[in-house]
């Protein structure tokens, strides 16, 4: 059995028109999301074995709120450059490369290839939009991250911010 969630970093700040797209922190609402989800993931009593988020600035800064949230060491999360504009069919191959002695993954990434790589992982369920902070973990029967398809798939829940509002 392989867990994979797929969390969309929280909401960045425009406030500084000098930044590039990958420098933008995260807004004043972005920094109270984060750590909400990782409270309600600690709630599920999630637990993880891997970290990974995409190298733009926004994404690392959700990763650490919500790896603090969970009890994971924050230094602990993986960066990825490649997470930053990767498709979803190199996105699904990213996961099915993952290390085999890793079971609970979070990928903590952009739409709108994380909508796109749920819906293609969960064809019976249509996900219209990843919210930012929003969250899907979907669990695989297989022992392989390889062997992971929408076959064996099975969502365990997708929730967002607005839903403690």
């Amino acid at each position: 059995m392989k867990t994979l969630y797929l969390l969309r970093h929280a909401k960045s700040s425009w406030d500084f028109e000098e930044l590039s797209d990958h420098d933008r922190p995260l807004s004043t609402r972005g920094r109270s999301d984060a750590p909400l989800i990782g409270q309600e993931l600690s709630e599920r009593k999630v637990k993880l074995d891997l970290i990974i988020s995409s190298s733009a600035v926004r994404a690392i800064s959700t990763a650490t709120l919500v790896a603090k949230e969970l009890g994971f060491a924050p230094e602990k999360v993986g960066v990825q450059e490649e997470l930053y504009h990767i498709t979803a069919e190199d996105l699904l191959m990213f996961i099915q490369s993952l290390p085999e002695e890793y079971t609970h993954v979070m990928l903590v990434g952009h739409n709108p290839t994380f909508t796109e790589i749920a819906n293609l992982l969960l064809p019976e369920r249509s996900i219209v939009n990843i919210p930012t902070a929003g969250i899907v973990a979907i669990s695989f029967d297989c022992g392989y991250w390889g062997e992971i398809s929408p076959d064996n798939s099975k969502l365990l829940f997708f929730d967002y911010p607005k839903n403690y509002r």
